[in-house]
């Protein structure tokens, strides 16, 4: 395929003043080294991306915290020119250096969480296990301290922030952030998990717990819409029934039963869609997506939206009228054959959500 030479690209914070430098083609063969091939400086980017190679509590099988690196890689192969979106690239996008020190953070997290993970959760009775308990728990909160510094810097300077994970505890702060600057925001959660866990494993900032502490730890969240949701424990069911309609879940068999039933995917998202407030936050795990899309993934489950039923889904929200002000996306990951079929679906969600961002922004 060929790619872009991308030097120089977008010189302005509003996407229709950016500066396209003589000669550029999006065409050819790419030659930055940024986010998609592009070269754009962070303070033109209209959109900043945050990494957080971080992946210390999923619960089946490692390998997320390597997510950013394997999503950056295979954006430079990405095609710049989106059917539904346009030129997104012209808006200006960036993402940040990969934190070295994060990713060390997450191999020492890792280690420690690895035995009780293996042990199927924390034994009250274990000294060793409260100790690393206390240490992964430690080491999740930096990693708050790392995305929320970054965020509040990005929305200083009047840019959207997006998170690449790592695993899906990353983007609480980011969500915090957000939520403080827009109070009554609601989360779209596309997942195959409801993530509604307290304290799973004993891990407080478990991946599978992501959404038990923002729905309980930051009330500016008006509403939490989970989309795909296909596993699930019997504690999360109650959580979302004693929710008062504060969590709306769209579960993936009651949506593949109203299509049985007649009902187009276009209706279904105009249903989904409706059940969110003006100003909308999208969380994005990977493993959201049927299982061939994702196999490397920590947690693959049967079942999920097709890469077409997302974007079908992202486009009627960004015309929808609700802006969305941040996103995040988690859990890419080769799994242990190294697989770049993983990292090159998630460079594609990515540029969807960008443009869904954008777009909802009036931004593109």
């Amino acid at each position: 395929m060929a790619k872009r030479a991308t030097k120089g690209v977008a010189r302005a914070l509003k996407p229709a003043k950016a500066v396209v430098p003589a000669g550029f083609d999006p065409d050819a063969a790419a030659m930055g080294d940024g986010l998609f091939g592009l070269d754009t400086r962070v303070e033109d980017a209209r959109v900043v991306v945050i990494p957080v190679p971080f992946d210390a509590t999923t619960s089946y099988r490692a390998g997320t915290a390597a997510g950013p690196a394997e999503v950056l890689a295979a954006s430079m192969q990405v095609d710049l020119e989106d059917i539904q979106f346009g030129a997104i690239w012209r808006a200006g996008l960036v993402m940040l250096p990969i934190p070295k020190d994060i990713a060390a953070l997450s191999r020492k997290a890792r280690a420690l969480a690895e035995p009780i993970i293996e042990a199927g959760g924390a034994d009250p009775s274990s000294k060793a296990h409260a100790k690393a308990l206390s240490a992964v728990n430690a080491a999740s909160e930096r990693v708050h301290a790392y995305v929320g510094e970054e965020a509040a810097r990005i929305l200083n300077r009047g840019q959207i922030p997006a998170l690449l994970g790592g695993d899906h505890a990353s983007p609480f702060a980011l969500i915090r952030e957000l939520a403080k600057r827009h109070p009554g925001m609601g989360v779209l959660q596309i997942d195959a998990h409801a993530d509604l866990r307290d304290a799973f494993e004993g891990f407080t900032w478990s991946h599978a717990s992501i959404f038990h502490n923002v729905m309980t730890r930051i009330p500016e969240v008006g509403k939490l819409v989970q989309v795909g949701i296909r596993d699930v424990g019997a504690r999360e069911v109650a959580f979302v029934e004693q929710s008062k309609g504060r969590v709306k879940t769209f579960y993936d068999q009651r949506l593949r039963d109203r299509q049985f039933g007649g009902a187009t995917w276009t209706k279904v998202c105009q249903e989904i869609i409706a059940t969110l407030p003006r100003e909308v936050y999208i969380s994005f795990d990977i493993d959201g997506l049927t299982s061939e899309h994702c196999p490397g993934t920590g947690t693959p489950v049967p079942g999920g939206l097709t890469f077409a039923e997302m974007c079908h889904l992202l486009e009627l929200l960004s015309k929808s009228g609700r802006r969305v002000v941040g996103f995040d996306l988690c859990e890419v990951s080769a799994g242990d054959n190294g697989d770049e079929w993983n990292g090159s679906v998630g460079a594609r969600v990515l540029y969807k959500l960008l443009g869904c961002t954008l777009r909802s922004a009036k931004a593109i």
